[in-house]
């Protein structure tokens, strides 16, 4: 983690204590952080009020009212937490919240080191990483096929290939099935944290394999200096032949639940049209998914190659024909296609 502004607080092997407020902490937080909340919801609202509408000294003294009696139990939570008694420990700036948790675990033997400027330098250094250039080696294809599948065969052996898999950080494929079968996406906020974390742990000496996405996964968006680089990076577009995306496809959505099939179809019912609608939906209640996939594979294959067109700024695109879905052999085409030459 050398570039990043935080790095000797990363570094640390200590858990991470954030001492926010649970509203605070569920919208974003260091990836792996712990909440050890200083105040409820309500007894920071509380406090905010005190401030705004009477003065600093009140929302103090309200606060020490507040911290006072759960000392102990915050005390034997932190031992929970951190059983090594040794801790990184932030609030949102540096302030009081961190102070005061500061002194009272340091009072009860704990070793504390404290992000100085809390979670909201922490923040700014996020935002800064997707300002840093790296090389970027874009991998298209049409709907179904295995994109993500091939990004995981890249980083497994025998090439161990650097990869970003976004939608797997976004909880998401893409498209409007692509909440499909995934846990609940994160907020914008913590999506960017993990990414953020995510190409702490990449390569700089080295290309990193990404899928080609636009600029929107489900409801989250990929920073624009970050989306910015993948637009104007280099593509190897898989062609897989529409019968095996077909059955590919096909394949994955039979073992979906047919309701939320149902719903994503009328989420395409103006880009379908009515009767392309209807009959998939009639496809899906009767258990026909390669049906319903070619009905809408017709939407979104007119979609993506139009997105094929080059870029302003795009070096090169080279299309890789390939026989199948298989994310193997397509992983070791693409590596071969690569790879220095002697």
């Amino acid at each position: 983690m050398p570039r990043h502004p935080l790095a000797a607080f990363q570094a640390l092997p200590y858990p991470i204590l954030d001492v926010r407020a649970p509203i605070e902490f569920a919208q974003g937080h260091v990836p792996g952080a712990l909440n050890l909340p200083l105040f409820t919801d309500e007894e920071r609202a509380r406090i905010g009020t005190a401030y705004k509408q009477v003065s600093q000294e009140h929302a103090v003294h309200l606060g020490l009212e507040f911290f006072g009696p759960k000392m102990s139990a915050m005390v034997k939570q932190a031992k929970k937490l951190a059983p090594g008694k040794e801790v990184r420990l932030h609030c949102w700036r540096g302030g009081m919240r961190s102070g005061a948790v500061l002194w009272l675990l340091e009072l009860a033997g704990f070793k504390v080191h404290l992000l100085d400027k809390g979670y909201k330098d922490y923040r700014r250094a996020v935002l800064a990483s997707f300002e840093e250039p790296r090389a970027w080696r874009v991998l298209g294809g049409l709907t179904g096929s295995g994109k993500t599948d091939v990004l995981h065969a890249l980083a497994a052996e025998p090439h161990r290939q650097p990869v970003l898999d976004l939608e797997g950080m976004a909880h998401h494929k893409g498209s409007a099935f692509g909440a499909i079968g995934q846990p609940a996406q994160p907020t914008q906020e913590q999506f960017e944290n993990n990414l953020a974390a995510a190409l702490l742990d990449l390569p700089t000496d080295a290309p990193v394999w990404v899928e080609d996405e636009s600029r929107q996964i489900g409801r989250l968006t990929i920073p624009a200096p970050l989306f910015e680089q993948l637009r104007t990076s280099p593509r190897w577009v898989l062609e897989v032949p529409r019968a095996a995306r077909v059955a590919k496809l096909a394949a994955e959505y039979g073992a979906e639940n047919p309701v939320e099939l149902a719903a994503a179809i009328e989420r395409l019912h103006k880009r379908l049209g009515g009767l392309a609608t209807q009959q998939a939906l009639a496809a899906v209640e009767a258990g026909n998914f390669a049906h319903m996939v070619e009905l809408v594979l017709d939407y979104y294959d007119k979609t993506y190659t139009y997105g094929l067109a080059q870029r302003p700024g795009e070096p090169a695109r080279t299309f890789v024909p390939v026989a199948d879905c298989n994310p193997a052999d397509n992983a070791a085409t693409l590596a071969r296609l690569t790879s220095p030459k002697p």
